[in-house]
């Protein structure tokens, strides 16, 4: 999360891989985020959010909330990655990507290292995969039929239950989002999807 109100950070504009890339070598260092501003599809220095991903990475940062910025231009928050943050497969890939092409920086490779040394590089390797976790499992023993329903979600929704799951820090908490699964899946819902109202 931004360490700073974001209605007052900083705003860095980029028309290029390359820009941001530099901007990123002389500053990914700071302990806090931008605005990064850059330019919607329809213009010439457009700048695909999956290059800007990249970077990101590349030098031990990551991207999260997005902003309309005016009519030409958008922004995203780009801050340093918190240490402990999991990794997910999808960003893990493409550190091995970014590897493999030599633009991997050592910035983000000490990120990576330490990720690795604490937990948090493995730490969604089975929600990735999907695997059940015991107590839900027999959760899911105890209301006949509920496993069946689980079975039929689709990926992501498992994915992202397993993931809550995961993040549950105290067992009581635990035992309530395992309730909440179960309770879905008893009245035909899917758990933790955001509703308007």
């Amino acid at each position: 999360m931004p360490k700073k109100p974001l209605t007052n950070a900083e705003e860095v504009e980029v028309r290029s891989r390359a820009e941001l890339r530099d901007w990123l070598g002389a500053n990914h260092a700071r302990p806090t985020g931008v605005w990064l501003v850059h330019h919607k599809k329809s213009s010439p220095h457009y700048l695909p959010m999956g290059e800007i991903v990249r970077e990101c990475l590349a030098w031990g940062w990551v991207d999260s909330l997005s902003r309309g910025k005016d009519g030409t231009r958008t922004m995203h928050w780009i801050a340093p990655r918190d240490p402990n943050s999991n990794w997910s497969r999808i960003n893990k890939d493409i550190v091995a990507e970014l590897e493999a092409v030599g633009l991997m920086t050592a910035a983000g490779r000490a990120l990576v290292e330490a990720a690795k040394a604490n937990g948090s590089w493995t730490a969604l390797d089975d929600v990735e995969n999907l695997v059940l976790p015991d107590d839900l499992r027999s959760a899911f023993d105890h209301a006949p039929g509920t496993e069946d329903v689980w079975n039929d979600w689709p990926r992501s929704v498992k994915r992202a239950a397993l993931e809550v799951l995961l993040n549950a820090k105290r067992p009581a908490t635990r035992q309530s989002k395992i309730a909440t699964i179960v309770d879905c899946a008893v009245r035909g819902e899917r758990p933790f999807q955001w509703r308007k109202g």
